[in-house]
Formats: C-alpha cells, structure tokens, sequence
C-alpha cells in the first residue's frame, strides 16, 4: 500500500513517535534499569549504587542520576550532615516503570529457552547466510 494511500505520513508518524521514543530511550537505557532496580527497595546512597551496578563509572552514575531526577523518576535528598549524606529514591512514577520491568523480567526469563531454541534453529537453517556476517 502506498503512504498517499494510507493517508498517514512520515511527519505525522514522527511527530507522535519522537517524544515516545525518547522517553524509552531514557528509561530503558542500561544504566538507568540498573540503577532503577538497585533503588526500587528504598532509598540508596550513591556509594551503594556504585558498588551494586557493576562496570558504571562515577561520572556515567552522576550523569544517570542527574538525568533520571530531570525526569522526575529520581529525588535526590541530601541530609544536613558532616559529611553530607546523599540519597536517592524512586518516584511514585518509577515504582509503576519498576513495575513494568519486573514484568519484562519475567516474561523474559519465562521465554529464555524458546528464544535460545529459536535462535539455534534459525541459525541451523540459515548457515550459509551466517558465516558471511
């Protein structure tokens, strides 16, 4: 079917798509599940985070959390302390996103063997088309 026929256009499916898009990408980015699993059991100071998400760097955690409180899925609070004590919280709207990836998870590990079954046989019949990639 051709897009005049449709009547739906590359604008209009991108100007509804962008916003969505870069939310996902936001949320769903690896550091930002990790550090939004590492949270989900309450708030967490930034040395735990550091220690519990393996392979993040200060400066990527910094950046992450920064971000993540940008978008309101992250509160930040910091206790009048010496030294300051910093520590970090899912948002209500987080929690629900937790939610939705403690069910990802789960379908994810549910299926995990069909998709590597799956894998095998299509690799099996496609071979040939494989060794060239």
């Amino acid at each position: 079917m051709s897009q005049r026929n449709t009547g739906v256009t590359v604008e209009a499916v991108n100007a509804h798509a962008c916003p969505v898009r870069e939310v996902l990408d936001r949320v769903a980015g690896k550091w930002s599940v990790q550090i939004l699993v590492a949270a989900a059991q309450g708030p967490i100071r930034f040395t735990e985070l550091e220690r519990s998400i393996e392979g993040i760097s200060r400066r990527m955690l910094t950046l992450t959390l920064r971000n993540l409180e940008r978008d309101g899925l992250v509160t930040r609070t910091v206790h009048p302390t010496v030294p300051p004590k910093v520590e970090y919280a899912l948002t209500p709207v987080a929690t629900e996103l937790h939610e939705t990836l403690q069910r990802l998870t789960d379908w994810a590990e549910r299926n995990r063997v069909y998709i590597a079954e799956s894998r095998a046989a299509y690799d099996t019949e496609h071979q040939p088309e494989l060794v060239d990639v």
